[in-house]
């Protein structure tokens, strides 16, 4: 859909509550706010305040090892790659790509992204019923991307981006996997039709 339209506010307490990890007091050896979780790299938490884990808090960039307030290059290149990897580990939290329509076996592949799910699911759908041999996958996590996608992606001949903008989705699958990817791009403010996605689905399977 494209609209715009008033959102009711959820109710905050039918949500769970994820679980949070906190220093409650120091620990013998002595709290360090940069002892990071080996494997998701979050840091440890504890409130401003708590007895024995004070500790300076704020934007400016950290030293790695200590925590003091850091202007080193190498620090900074070190915690750039640190916080890269942090957020590339929440592929491992994010559910793996699924199939819309079709599987490996198939030789073309549509990826699509956002509002274009519509439109792309009925052309693939029409498309399979003309016999050709087209999938469908849409991803839901950009930043990172579904653990899983470079596989599911490397299996196909072809792929097929339909976007609503320039290549924006295109461009960051090319660049993260070195693929080739064909593009359908359409900028006019108005949604894709099923015809033209479908249209462009003939025109690959008949090349």
């Amino acid at each position: 859909a494209n609209a715009a339209e008033p959102w009711k506010l959820p109710d905050l307490d039918s949500y769970v509550p994820f679980p949070v990890t906190k220093v409650t007091q120091a620990p013998e050896e002595g709290f360090s706010p940069v002892t990071r979780d080996p494997e998701t790299l979050a840091r440890n938490w504890a409130v401003p305040g708590t007895k024995g884990c004070e500790h300076r808090i704020g934007g400016i960039e950290k030293d790695m090892k200590t925590g003091h307030i850091s202007y080193d290059a190498d620090n900074h290149q070190a915690m750039t790659d640190m916080r890269a990897a942090k957020v590339q580990g929440i592929a491992n939290d994010i559910p793996l790509q699924e199939y819309e329509q079709g599987d490996e076996s198939d030789t073309l592949l549509i990826v699509g992204w956002g509002s274009t799910y519509g439109p792309i699911d009925e052309a693939v759908k029409g498309a399979r019923e003309l016999g050709c041999k087209v999938a469908h996958v849409h991803v839901r996590y950009i930043s990172p991307l579904p653990n899983n996608l470079g596989d599911i992606l490397n299996a196909f001949d072809t792929i097929l981006v339909p976007e609503m903008n320039k290549g924006q989705l295109k461009t960051v699958l090319q660049d993260k996997y070195g693929l080739r990817v064909k593009q359908l791009n359409k900028v006019s403010g108005q949604p894709f039709k099923i015809e033209e996605i479908l249209n462009a689905i003939k025109t690959e399977c008949c090349e």
